[in-house]
């Protein structure tokens, strides 16, 4: 009787058959070593089997995002505390799991805790998915016992985290779309429009007004270049993009100048502040030394100008120096939040007070996105209006000129 297997990935694999040929092939199953079994029973000698390559998690399907890990902290969390064995746990979550690449991620995870490993260590395997400060809470939570307590902070933390995030989307995708539409209807109003218009005028002969001629000249130089200026300007994005991946100075250069952006500036730091108490507030719930936690929540801060003064936190923090002190010190934090932390410290209660903190700076850039996103409409319009009410304006004005020497 075939043995099936219940969850499967693909498996590349190389062996020896019965007459010790070298032979090669693909198989689907749960780990390498149930697949080796399988090759045992068919008379072939496994030498090497490994994942399969184009199976990589998101590749060719749909990616892995930052609320899939969430809802998944979620879900284990719940299965554990209801007394579900790990291994189980994680065929009940990936079972229920409708995006593909997460699902072979979670079974990836099973198999690699059923080959003895544990979880934080299976967790570590995949940083692309799993940070730093998620596989430290698990590994905290399994050194205390309390894995489901702290897979649900993990994914309190998660869910607030990517809100946070959402918030800030919203203020950039209003403005960013209405400056997209003007960009396209003003190309299309000087590449096809205006040449139009321009045959008109010609034929009717006599002098055109110095501000529809600018428009004409500036509708000649799309007409001829627009393919060129949209392909240096995307090549300029991309190239830009590139560097800031690769360049940890333009990086800093970048995260440093977002903060001085006039009202934008004070939104991001906000929203770093928020992340830093949040992350701060779970780390010290789990238990984690301060020293220790500092590290992960610089790498979580989000702007490298906070991840630097975190790190000197630390620093200062393993001289024996207290929290809010080395705070002052950065000269980024608000007076409030210094305030709060040292309560916090003074209580005993600092995962607490920080948690109070990142709620309410949560609220903040929530408020500060739905104020920015009401100034800036009458802005957009305003915009508008004077873009492709100009382009308007200089096609009739010869006509208006006309009609008055009539």
């Amino acid at each position: 009787m075939a043995t099936t297997a219940p969850n499967k990935l693909t498996f590349d694999w190389e062996g020896k058959d019965q007459k010790g040929n070298r032979i090669r092939g693909q198989m689907d199953g749960p780990n390498a070593d149930w697949v080796k079994a399988q090759l045992r029973r068919k008379g072939t000698t496994p030498m090497r089997v490994r994942k399969h390559r184009q199976s990589a998690f998101g590749s060719g399907k749909k990616k892995i995002k930052a609320a899939d890990i969430a809802v998944f902290a979620r879900q284990l969390s719940t299965m554990l505390n209801a007394g579900v064995p790990l291994v189980q746990s994680f065929d009940i979550v990936g079972n229920g799991l409708e995006n593909k690449s997460m699902q072979e991620l979670v079974y990836s995870i099973k198999a690699d805790i059923e080959g003895g490993s544990n979880l934080s260590t299976a967790l570590r395997r995949y940083p692309q998915y799993f940070d730093a400060l998620f596989s430290n809470l698990v590994f905290a939570g399994e050194q205390s016992g309390t894995l489901d307590t702290l897979l649900d902070k993990i994914a309190t933390y998660k869910e607030k985290t990517e809100a946070l995030k959402a918030k800030i989307r919203k203020a950039m995708y209003y403005p960013a779309a209405v400056i997209t539409v003007a960009i396209v209807v003003t190309t299309i109003l000087l590449v096809y429009v205006v040449p139009t218009f321009q045959k008109l005028f010609e034929s009717m002969g006599g002098e055109l007004p110095a501000f529809t001629l600018m428009v004409v000249h500036l509708s000649e130089f799309f007409q001829k270049w627009w393919l060129m200026v949209f392909g240096g300007i995307a090549a300029l994005a991309v190239g830009f993009v590139q560097a800031k991946k690769r360049s940890k100075s333009i990086q800093d250069g970048v995260d440093k100048l977002s903060l001085k952006i006039p009202l934008i500036g004070t939104i991001l730091q906000k929203a770093t502040i928020a992340r830093f108490a949040r992350t701060m507030s779970t780390m010290f719930a789990a238990g984690v030394p301060l020293v220790e936690a500092m590290e992960s929540v610089a790498g979580a801060s989000g702007n490298s100008v906070y991840e630097v003064a975190i790190l000197q936190m630390r620093d200062e923090a393993a001289t024996g120096q207290q929290l809010q002190v080395t705070m002052e010190h950065t000269g980024l934090f608000p007076n409030m939040v210094v305030q709060m932390t040292a309560i916090g410290e003074e209580s005993g209660s600092l995962d607490a007070m920080l948690g109070k903190v990142a709620d309410f700076y949560e609220e903040e850039v929530d408020n500060a996105v739905d104020s920015l996103t009401s100034l800036m409409e009458p802005m957009i319009m305003a915009f508008l209006g004077v873009v492709i009410g100009g382009l308007v304006i200089a096609m009739y004005l010869p006509i208006f000129k006309m009609g008055s020497v009539v």
